[in-house]
């Protein structure tokens, strides 16, 4: 029973490194996509494509935080009292995001569309590298079991920094191929040349800070590189395949399946994680079975996922292929010249 509220826990993990991260990425591209004139129109491709399903992409958050807290109390507490810094930090950009990016849309004055703009994007790069860092300091062991370690070395060390830096990276890549296909869409042609443009840049530089990685993992997290390199192996390998197809398809300017191949280079890269980290949930201690709940507060919480998949998932899918036709939410502006 354990095992299974682990998976389940993880799902929602991998959703929401698919669907928040692209919803973070986007943020990004907002923050450098240069001024008021110069980055209207990549901008209001970022407004439409975001408008429509944000708050959506953030539910899995809630999802996760219920699983973890309800299924593994221990890991829960042992998190919350050593890395309350990031996971603070985390919430903070999530509520300025959100509030930025709502009030930009409603605002009329320039300034304050300017400041409102910011928060959203700052915000953006901000929130991915704290769970990113927070991953790392899963990674490498560096949260103790009984909670209440150190408040700033667990997640401002090299594994931390790592996992922060390709967490921001990763947002944008995959932020970037989906407006890639939105543009496509839209018939945007030069909006499409600049997300391409842009997701390969992203790819190729994650690539690179994956592989230089290997070597912060091997000298930082070593339990963490050596099932990489052996357990998890197969998953890399497939990531890498499938990174390398995203960008080919990119380069030609192949939308057809992009989005599908880069979601699944990052749900590969995740779950490699995860089967690495298996079977502790603090990278090198507290195993599931000895963190989990008691046996019939786990029961009720399967029942309770079932029931939410049941009643909610419909709503999220029929959500999200609205939004892909373009059927909700604003459209960008056409050229006129």
């Amino acid at each position: 029973m354990a095992e299974l509220i682990a998976v389940f826990l993880f799902v929602g993990v991998i959703a929401y490194s698919l669907l928040a991260g692209a919803d973070f990425g986007a943020g990004f591209w907002d923050l450098v996509a240069g001024g008021v004139r110069r980055g209207r129109e990549p901008r209001a491709l970022i407004d439409s494509s975001l408008a429509p399903v944000w708050e959506a992409n953030h539910t899995w958050l809630i999802y996760c935080l219920v699983i973890l807290w309800s299924g593994f109390p221990k890991a829960f507490a042992a998190m919350t009292t050593t890395l309350y810094l990031p996971l603070g930090l985390a919430a903070l950009g999530i509520v300025l995001r959100g509030a930025g990016f709502a009030f930009r849309k409603t605002s009329l004055r320039t300034d304050e569309q300017r400041v409102y703009g910011a928060a959203f994007a700052l915000s953006s790069v901000v929130t991915p590298y704290c769970f990113g860092s927070i991953a790392g300091a899963l990674a490498s062991g560096r949260v103790p079991a009984q909670g209440h370690g150190d408040a700033i070395t667990s997640w401002l060390n090299p594994s931390s920094v790592l996992g922060g830096v390709l967490a921001v990276l990763t947002c944008a890549y995959l932020a970037a191929t989906y407006l890639t296909v939105a543009a496509r869409r839209c018939e945007e042609w030069q909006l499409l040349r600049y997300f391409r443009d842009r997701a390969l840049a992203a790819g190729a530089v994650t690539g690179a800070v994956s592989i230089a990685g290997v070597f912060i993992l091997r000298a930082d997290a070593p339990r963490l590189f050596h099932h990489l390199s052996h357990r998890s192996l197969p998953l890399a390998l497939l990531a890498a395949v499938c990174g390398l197809l995203g960008l080919a398809l990119l380069r030609a300017e192949r939308t057809r399946g992009l989005r599908e191949i880069a979601a699944a280079a990052v749900a590969l890269i995740v779950c490699g994680w995860g089967v690495s980290q298996y079977p502790y949930l603090l990278g090198t201690h507290l195993s599931v079975q000895d963190a989990a709940a008691p046996h019939a507060t786990l029961g009720v919480l399967v029942g309770v996922a079932c029931v939410a998949a049941v009643v909610i998932l419909p709503s999220l899918v029929l959500l999200f292929r609205l939004a892909g036709r373009g059927r909700i939410g604003d459209q960008p502006p056409r050229r006129t010249s």
